[in-house]
Protein backbone atom coordinates (compact mmCIF):
# COMPACT_ATOMS: atom_id res chain seq x y z
CA UNK A 1 0.00 0.00 0.00
CA UNK A 2 1.82 3.22 -1.19
CA UNK A 3 -0.52 5.97 0.49
CA UNK A 4 -1.14 6.50 3.94
CA UNK A 5 -4.25 5.35 5.93
CA UNK A 6 -6.66 7.43 7.72
CA UNK A 7 -8.75 5.07 10.16
CA UNK A 8 -12.03 6.34 11.28
CA UNK A 9 -13.00 5.48 14.66
CA UNK A 10 -10.51 4.99 17.52
CA UNK A 11 -12.28 2.43 19.52
CA UNK A 12 -11.00 -1.27 20.24
CA UNK A 13 -11.51 -1.96 16.21
CA UNK A 14 -9.32 1.03 15.56
CA UNK A 15 -6.72 0.10 18.00
CA UNK A 16 -6.34 -3.41 16.40
CA UNK A 17 -6.63 -1.95 12.72
CA UNK A 18 -4.21 0.25 13.84
CA UNK A 19 -1.78 -2.85 14.96
CA UNK A 20 -2.42 -4.41 11.49
CA UNK A 21 -1.34 -1.77 9.60
CA UNK A 22 1.67 -1.07 11.61
CA UNK A 23 2.92 -5.08 11.14
CA UNK A 24 2.08 -4.08 7.38
CA UNK A 25 5.02 -1.40 7.33
CA UNK A 26 1.47 1.13 6.09
CA UNK A 27 1.80 4.17 7.33
CA UNK A 28 -1.06 5.43 9.29
CA UNK A 29 -1.97 9.22 9.16
CA UNK A 30 -3.98 9.25 12.10
CA UNK A 31 -7.56 8.86 13.27
CA UNK A 32 -10.85 10.50 12.95
CA UNK A 33 -13.57 10.11 15.90
CA UNK A 34 -16.65 11.95 17.57
CA UNK A 35 -15.87 11.47 20.70
CA UNK A 36 -14.28 15.37 21.38
CA UNK A 37 -12.47 14.16 24.61
CA UNK A 38 -9.93 11.90 22.53
CA UNK A 39 -9.24 14.82 20.56
CA UNK A 40 -5.59 15.97 20.15
CA UNK A 41 -4.67 12.60 21.90
CA UNK A 42 -2.44 10.19 20.63
CA UNK A 43 -2.95 6.30 20.47
CA UNK A 44 0.77 4.76 19.97
CA UNK A 45 1.63 7.54 18.73
CA UNK A 46 -0.49 8.22 16.39
CA UNK A 47 -2.83 11.47 16.16
CA UNK A 48 -6.65 11.46 17.01
CA UNK A 49 -6.85 14.33 14.05
CA UNK A 50 -10.96 15.32 14.91
CA UNK A 51 -14.14 14.68 14.06
CA UNK A 52 -15.30 12.06 11.27
CA UNK A 53 -17.28 14.62 9.16
CA UNK A 54 -13.66 17.05 9.20
CA UNK A 55 -13.73 18.21 5.73
CA UNK A 56 -10.06 19.17 6.20
CA UNK A 57 -8.99 15.44 6.67
CA UNK A 58 -11.76 14.00 4.61
CA UNK A 59 -10.69 15.38 1.20
CA UNK A 60 -7.58 13.65 1.60
CA UNK A 61 -9.22 10.29 0.86
CA UNK A 62 -8.62 9.03 -2.64
CA UNK A 63 -5.79 11.44 -4.05
CA UNK A 64 -3.70 11.56 -0.58
CA UNK A 65 -4.70 9.06 1.77
CA UNK A 66 -6.59 5.51 1.93
CA UNK A 67 -9.27 4.88 4.19
CA UNK A 68 -10.45 2.20 6.73
CA UNK A 69 -13.70 2.52 9.10
CA UNK A 70 -13.71 0.27 11.93
CA UNK A 71 -16.79 0.71 13.76
CA UNK A 72 -19.22 -2.26 13.71
CA UNK A 73 -22.05 -0.15 13.74
CA UNK A 74 -23.16 -1.28 10.11
CA UNK A 75 -25.98 1.61 9.40
CA UNK A 76 -23.53 4.59 10.48
CA UNK A 77 -20.39 2.50 8.52
CA UNK A 78 -22.43 2.25 5.45
CA UNK A 79 -23.81 5.60 5.47
CA UNK A 80 -20.24 6.80 5.86
CA UNK A 81 -19.16 4.67 2.87
CA UNK A 82 -21.62 5.73 0.54
CA UNK A 83 -20.56 9.60 1.56
CA UNK A 84 -16.92 8.72 0.90
CA UNK A 85 -17.83 6.98 -2.49
CA UNK A 86 -20.02 10.06 -3.92
CA UNK A 87 -17.94 12.82 -2.59
CA UNK A 88 -14.28 11.40 -2.96
CA UNK A 89 -14.75 8.64 -5.38
CA UNK A 90 -13.01 6.34 -3.24
CA UNK A 91 -13.50 2.40 -1.05
CA UNK A 92 -12.09 1.47 2.26
CA UNK A 93 -9.34 -0.57 2.06
CA UNK A 94 -8.97 -3.87 3.98
CA UNK A 95 -6.98 -4.79 7.39
CA UNK A 96 -5.25 -7.62 6.74
CA UNK A 97 -2.99 -9.03 9.83
CA UNK A 98 0.17 -10.43 8.65
CA UNK A 99 -0.52 -14.07 10.55
CA UNK A 100 -4.03 -14.72 8.75
CA UNK A 101 -3.78 -17.33 6.44
CA UNK A 102 -5.99 -17.07 3.19
CA UNK A 103 -6.01 -18.72 -0.29
CA UNK A 104 -4.97 -17.76 -3.16
CA UNK A 105 -8.11 -18.80 -4.72
CA UNK A 106 -10.41 -16.85 -1.92
CA UNK A 107 -11.87 -13.72 -2.80
CA UNK A 108 -11.90 -10.42 -0.75
CA UNK A 109 -13.39 -7.55 -1.29
CA UNK A 110 -13.07 -4.10 0.29
CA UNK A 111 -13.00 -2.67 3.56
CA UNK A 112 -12.78 -5.59 5.63
CA UNK A 113 -10.75 -6.28 8.92
CA UNK A 114 -9.06 -10.09 9.07
CA UNK A 115 -7.14 -10.24 12.38
CA UNK A 116 -4.57 -12.66 13.41
CA UNK A 117 -4.47 -16.43 12.68
CA UNK A 118 -7.92 -16.12 10.78
CA UNK A 119 -8.21 -18.72 7.98
CA UNK A 120 -9.92 -18.16 4.87
CA UNK A 121 -10.20 -21.43 2.59
CA UNK A 122 -10.21 -21.96 -1.14
CA UNK A 123 -12.71 -20.70 -3.26
CA UNK A 124 -13.98 -18.84 -0.15
CA UNK A 125 -15.65 -15.04 -0.64
CA UNK A 126 -15.61 -12.37 1.66
CA UNK A 127 -17.77 -9.69 0.87
CA UNK A 128 -17.48 -5.63 1.87
CA UNK A 129 -17.12 -4.22 5.38
CA UNK A 130 -16.45 -7.33 6.97
CA UNK A 131 -15.27 -8.45 10.34
CA UNK A 132 -13.67 -11.78 10.71
CA UNK A 133 -11.89 -11.68 14.68
CA UNK A 134 -8.90 -13.72 15.75
CA UNK A 135 -8.70 -17.15 14.94
CA UNK A 136 -11.73 -17.57 12.57
CA UNK A 137 -11.63 -20.07 10.63
CA UNK A 138 -13.47 -19.79 7.28
CA UNK A 139 -13.28 -23.04 5.57
CA UNK A 140 -13.56 -23.57 1.45
CA UNK A 141 -16.45 -22.56 -0.87
CA UNK A 142 -18.00 -20.03 2.29
CA UNK A 143 -20.12 -17.46 0.62
CA UNK A 144 -19.85 -14.55 3.09
CA UNK A 145 -21.95 -11.02 2.22
CA UNK A 146 -21.70 -7.74 3.23
CA UNK A 147 -21.25 -6.41 6.56
CA UNK A 148 -20.83 -9.64 7.90
CA UNK A 149 -19.14 -10.33 11.51
CA UNK A 150 -17.72 -13.04 12.62
CA UNK A 151 -16.54 -13.98 16.24
CA UNK A 152 -13.04 -15.36 17.80
CA UNK A 153 -12.06 -18.70 17.24
CA UNK A 154 -15.58 -19.62 15.58
CA UNK A 155 -15.32 -22.13 12.64
CA UNK A 156 -17.63 -21.70 9.09
CA UNK A 157 -17.64 -25.14 7.77
CA UNK A 158 -17.45 -25.57 3.28
CA UNK A 159 -20.43 -24.19 2.26
CA UNK A 160 -21.82 -22.24 4.09
CA UNK A 161 -23.36 -19.17 3.16
CA UNK A 162 -23.90 -16.00 6.09
CA UNK A 163 -25.88 -13.38 4.24
CA UNK A 164 -25.85 -9.65 4.39
CA UNK A 165 -25.62 -8.09 8.21
CA UNK A 166 -25.31 -11.27 9.65
CA UNK A 167 -23.29 -11.61 13.20
CA UNK A 168 -21.83 -15.10 14.35
CA UNK A 169 -20.73 -14.66 17.60
CA UNK A 170 -17.45 -16.41 19.72
CA UNK A 171 -17.09 -19.96 19.33
CA UNK A 172 -19.67 -20.55 17.15
CA UNK A 173 -19.58 -23.57 15.12
CA UNK A 174 -21.93 -23.69 11.82
CA UNK A 175 -21.69 -26.77 9.60
CA UNK A 176 -21.24 -27.69 6.50
CA UNK A 177 -24.03 -26.20 3.76
CA UNK A 178 -26.27 -23.91 6.32
CA UNK A 179 -27.56 -20.59 5.27
CA UNK A 180 -27.49 -18.10 8.22
CA UNK A 181 -29.74 -15.71 6.72
CA UNK A 182 -29.36 -11.38 6.08
CA UNK A 183 -29.21 -10.12 9.45
CA UNK A 184 -29.76 -13.26 11.51
CA UNK A 185 -27.64 -13.42 15.15
CA UNK A 186 -25.84 -16.86 16.52
CA UNK A 187 -25.31 -16.46 20.33
CA UNK A 188 -21.85 -17.29 21.04
CA UNK A 189 -20.55 -20.92 21.60
CA UNK A 190 -23.72 -21.80 19.75
CA UNK A 191 -23.49 -25.19 17.23
CA UNK A 192 -25.51 -24.37 13.99
CA UNK A 193 -26.48 -27.78 12.57
CA UNK A 194 -29.68 -25.90 10.21
CA UNK A 195 -30.58 -22.59 8.23
CA UNK A 196 -30.77 -19.81 10.02
CA UNK A 197 -33.65 -17.54 8.97
CA UNK A 198 -33.33 -13.69 8.33
CA UNK A 199 -33.33 -11.08 11.34
CA UNK A 200 -33.79 -14.31 13.55
CA UNK A 201 -31.63 -15.03 16.71
CA UNK A 202 -30.21 -18.67 17.01
CA UNK A 203 -28.45 -20.12 20.18
CA UNK A 204 -27.42 -23.54 21.95
CA UNK A 205 -26.23 -26.86 20.94
CA UNK A 206 -28.16 -27.55 18.69
CA UNK A 207 -28.94 -23.68 17.66
CA UNK A 208 -32.14 -22.89 18.56
CA UNK A 209 -34.67 -19.60 17.62
CA UNK A 210 -34.54 -17.31 20.64
CA UNK A 211 -38.30 -15.58 20.41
Amino acid sequence: MDKPVLIISATGLGKAALEIFKSNDVIVYGFLDDDKALHKTEIDDIPILGSTDDENYLKLIGDSCEVFIASDDNAWRSALIDSIKKHYESMPVNAIHPDAKIAASAILHHGSLINQNVTIGAFAEVGNHCILHTGAIVDFGVQISDYVQIGAGSIINAGVKIEEGAFIGSGVTIVSGVTVGRNARVGAGSVVIADVKKDKTVFGNPAKTIE
